[in-house]
């Protein structure tokens, strides 16, 4: 053998050595190297898209103007179907699907099996844990499909954690999906926050402590006042105004609202208080630190929601000074959770965003105030002379079985019995609502796909239908009318006003900016999914929005 060759071989050893050494002192990667430690799902229940600018002014550096700042917001996210109603709101952000596919169409609906409404959570199998009593609990059983929470468990191997809180047991046990770590929620009775014997068997140490601290006490004792003089509200109408409802008690409408009545008695009585939104965002610091959320190997989820704001918006309306206030207050509440993320996790560790449910129309009393169309829809003009009439005419003692979701659900089996035809029954019923001042449409599903209506408010209906478990009409009020009465405000339709609502992205990898291009509620998971590299739910008929992804 020649020197050139034993060089050659030399030359070869030595490399084999160099990258031998080098690999045997490479760091074995972390999985949550290269993605955030956690992700914090935040909805609020009914917050408006304009909320985010409408109150800019008076808002905090810290807070929702850190998250326009910092953040990137799709401006024009919409809800994909309709009825635009909490559940399904809560559903459709973590399947990225619809209520005629994951078949959460309501809060409730009739279910034609049972004979009665039931509860889109309740689960008779279940017990309540956390709270004394033998009460039935809740479970994430009626959503026929996965989460992205889910999806996050399975590619994990169920080694990351998912957890939903929030005040309404809908609002956690939806997002925090049916492999969830846990899910909590508010329990008025005893003012604990509470869970159900489908996630655990006794409440942590750390909830226990929690409840025994008695937050809920200190929280009414403050009363609610309002954050800064009540004359520097000037975004809002006056403080008592006649088309506003009454919560707690009140004679009024008024400020200062009293809590300190219902210490010890009435736990409630916080949800119609920002102070809701506040101890919320107490227990989800306790549920990261109690969980150790973030501090694992692999990526967890907090999926959060605050329910106040919805029942401040029902009883007072968007244009009050109350709901004004309370959005002051959950801005500088949301200054202060930021800063919590940032030391706990590092600003660039976590990933966030913030949505909606749903929207909310102006209380019709607002707009009438003001000579706008609108007004209400009150059950003597709607349901009871209908239910007359096909009484009298078919003679079918129980014509309808419910009225759920802004759908009819027809007794079909006695109509059968007699022999009568359905479009006949059809023709009365369409016949007798659309002279009803205030309603729009009415729509038989069975014709929904060649109803004479755009393509837009068609499509959103039929992606809000769900062949077993909605109804056989729709009936859709006029822009601005509602049911009930001209007081308060409420939303369920297709209209902007329920449908547009926010959609902003802070954190991990998520550069500044903003894109006015539609986007839909069914995004956010496919988003999510693209961001973390994860298998879509499995109803998900969302599209990533490629703005924050990186795609084409």
């Amino acid at each position: 053998m020649n020197w050139k060759n034993i060089k050659t071989i030399l030359a070869g050893l030595f490399l084999f050595a160099v990258c031998t050494a080098q690999a045997q002192t490479v760091k074995k990667s972390s999985p949550t190297e290269n993605k955030p430690k956690i992700v914090v799902g935040m909805m609020v229940d009914q917050m408006r898209w304009d909320y985010l600018y409408r109150f800019q002014n008076r808002y905090s550096e810290g807070g929702f103007k850190r998250l326009l700042q910092e953040g990137f917001s799709c401006e024009n996210t919409m809800i994909d179907y309709s009825p635009t109603i909490t559940a399904c709101g809560h559903t459709c952000v973590y399947t990225g699907s619809v209520p005629a596919i994951h078949g959460i169409v309501g809060n409730d609906w009739f279910d034609r099996e049972k004979g009665k409404n039931i509860g889109c959570v309740d689960d008779e199998s279940t017990q309540l844990i956390g709270s004394e009593g033998n009460s039935t609990g809740q479970s994430p059983h009626n959503n026929l499909t996965t989460t992205i929470t889910d999806q996050l468990r399975i590619a994990s191997n169920y080694q990351s954690k998912t957890v939903g809180v929030a005040i309404k047991d809908r609002a956690s046990i939806l997002p925090a999906g049916h492999a969830a770590t846990a899910a909590f929620w508010f329990n008025r009775k005893d003012g604990h926050f509470v869970s159900s014997s489908y996630y655990m068997n006794d409440l942590p140490e750390w909830a226990k402590r929690f409840n025994a601290k008695g937050a809920v006490d200190s929280y009414l004792d403050k009363d609610w006042e309002t954050l800064y003089p009540i004359n520097t509200y000037t975004l809002s109408t006056a403080d008592d105004k006649a088309y506003e409802n009454t919560a707690n008690g009140d004679t009024k409408p008024v400020f200062p609202h009293k809590l300190k009545q219902f210490k010890g008695k009435n736990f409630g009585a916080i949800v119609n208080t920002p102070h809701g939104n506040s101890i919320t965002f107490d227990f989800a610091k306790a549920a990261i630190e109690g969980y150790n959320l973030g501090g694992g190997n692999f990526t967890d989820f907090l999926a959060i929601s605050f329910s106040s704001p919805d029942a401040i918006g029902h009883t007072y309306g968007p244009n009050s000074i109350e709901q004004e206030d309370d959005y002051l207050r959950l801005d500088k509440d949301l200054a202060a959770f930021f800063n919590y993320l940032d030391k706990r996790f590092g600003k660039n560790n976590y990933l966030f965003f913030i949505t909606a449910d749903h929207a909310v129309s102006e209380s019709p009393g607002y707009y009438l105030e003001n000579k706008m169309p609108s007004g209400a829809i009150t059950d003597d003009e709607f349901a009871k002379p209908v239910v007359a009439a096909l009484q009298k005419q078919f003679g079918i003692e129980n014509p309808i079985l419910s009225f759920a979701n802004y759908q009819l659900y027809m007794n079909w089996e006695e109509f059968d019995r007699k022999n009568i035809d359905h479009s006949t029954v059809e023709k009365t019923i369409t016949s007798l609502l659309m002279k009803v001042k205030g309603i729009a449409m009415v729509l038989p599903v069975v014709s929904l796909s060649t109803a004479p209506i755009p393509d837009l408010i068609k499509n959103m209906l039929i992606k809000g239908y769900n062949m077993k478990r909605s109804g056989d009409f729709m009936v859709i009020p006029q822009p601005t009318w509602k049911g009930g009465s001209i007081k308060g405000a409420t939303h369920g339709t297709w209209y902007p006003y329920d449908a547009h609502i926010p959609l902003v992205w802070m954190g991990w990898k998520i550069k500044p900016g903003y894109t006015n291009r539609i986007t839909g509620m069914t995004d956010i998971s496919a988003t999510l999914a693209a961001l973390l590299h994860l298998q879509m739910p499995s109803g998900c008929i969302g599209q990533p929005i490629t703005e924050l992804t990186g795609g084409r």
